[in-house]
């Protein structure tokens, strides 16, 4: 497996966990508190990903969670979760696709993202 793809199967495993908080959350925010797509990804994206990085941190990268990786991630990412919030809002797409693109996406994006720039120095 090439370098850059290395530790992906401990991020995915990870994923799952984050994909399970992301959309219980989504559509708890969705439906009980009647909030937009474009809020209800945003702050599910929040609270899954503030327990991925950390896991991934430990587990896939072996470096330390700072701060800065941290926010470096989070604003990415963060990102990315509203603007596939705003379109899925603007082009009135169901919940349900809006989760599944934004759980494609952030699966490959995260890991290049923290692979080639967070975790830079990873050992991994």
């Amino acid at each position: 497996m090439p370098r850059l793809w290395k530790g992906f199967s401990s991020y995915t495993v990870i994923g799952i966990a984050n994909t399970v908080i992301h959309w219980q959350l989504f559509f708890v925010f969705r439906t009980a508190f009647e909030h937009s797509q474009t809020a209800s990804n945003f702050l599910a994206f929040c609270v899954a990903a503030s327990f991925s990085f950390y896991v991934s941190a430990l587990y896939t990268f072996a470096l330390p969670a700072s701060l800065g990786r941290y926010l470096q991630f989070m604003l990415c990412m963060g990102a990315l979760s509203l603007a596939v919030g705003w379109l899925a809002d603007r082009w009135h797409l169901p919940g349900i696709i809006t989760v599944v693109v934004f759980s494609l996406l952030s699966l490959v994006c995260g890991f290049l993202l923290s692979r080639l720039i967070v975790f830079r120095g990873s050992g991994q």
